[in-house]
């Protein structure tokens, strides 16, 4: 007689005790998208069998505390450099499956060069790219990826294209590049998106075990404090909001 059992990734570390607080659950804000890409890449770090051979590199913001969580190698990086930093690892150690996590901030904006020329390179990494169109760490700063009208800290009367900017649309970005592997947007909102997501995570990783080169996924991601909103209406926002500007899908 089969049997389905479900338990926690191994990845996962079984209680948090390098955090503050309460060990078994996360820094994460309610509703925050995070803590769901940090199960879907801790489920295809147990199911591929790497767990030994990766290496997160985790810059300024929220993800910054990766360490917490994921019983993997861990590199803290400056501001926007991930890039740069992974690419060194991937040269030194080049058994190894090294993986970018990045906010919108922290990569479309400092890090905006880093990421561009390690596309450019063809360096084979994997970069998980969370938008959430916002800075999310430090306040709620108008984000390259903040949205046309979207209020935050810095943009009290909502972004505007002529003193801001339009919104960096980084998948299209780095789409006029003759060497990414693969380049993919998806949401996470619903149980259709989420799965969506996970999916492209595991290729995503499995372009870089399979020596394919360079990999991104960009998220949308719900950030409810920084918005101000529920979690629930957060979720509503970056599926009928955010994929009017940012389309899911294979860029």
């Amino acid at each position: 007689m089969s049997r389905t059992q479900l338990e926690r990734p191994r990845a996962f570390y079984p209680v948090f005790t390098r955090k503050d607080g309460d060990p078994t659950v996360t820094h994460y804000c309610p509703g925050c998208g995070h803590g769901n890409v940090h199960k879907y890449v801790a489920e295809a770090i147990d199911d591929f069998g790497i767990a030994d051979r990766v290496i997160f590199v985790n810059p300024v913001g929220c993800s910054v505390f990766a360490y917490y969580y994921l019983d993997v190698g861990h590199i803290q990086a400056p501001h926007g450099r991930a890039p740069a930093v992974a690419t060194a690892v991937r040269r030194a150690r080049p058994d190894s499956i090294v993986i970018c996590y990045q906010g919108d901030g922290d990569l479309a904006a400092i890090g905006g060069n880093e990421i561009l020329h390690a596309a450019n390179r063809g360096e084979n990494l994997t970069v998980l790219f969370i938008n959430n169109a916002i800075y999310g760490m430090t306040g709620g700063q108008m984000a390259p990826t903040t949205l046309l009208g979207q209020v935050t800290t810095t943009t009290p009367l909502g972004r505007s294209a002529a003193a801001e900017g339009y919104p960096l649309r980084v998948c299209e970005l780095l789409g006029s590049l003759s060497t990414p592997a693969s380049l993919e947007r998806v949401a996470l909102g619903d149980a259709k998106h989420d799965m969506a997501a996970r999916k492209a995570i595991r290729r995503a990783i499995r372009n870089q075990i399979e020596g394919k080169g360079f990999s991104l996924v960009e998220i949308l991601s719900p950030c409810p404090v920084g918005w101000k909103m529920t979690p629930v209406d957060a979720a509503k926002h970056v599926l009928e909001t955010m994929t009017r500007t940012y389309p899911p899908g294979l860029i």
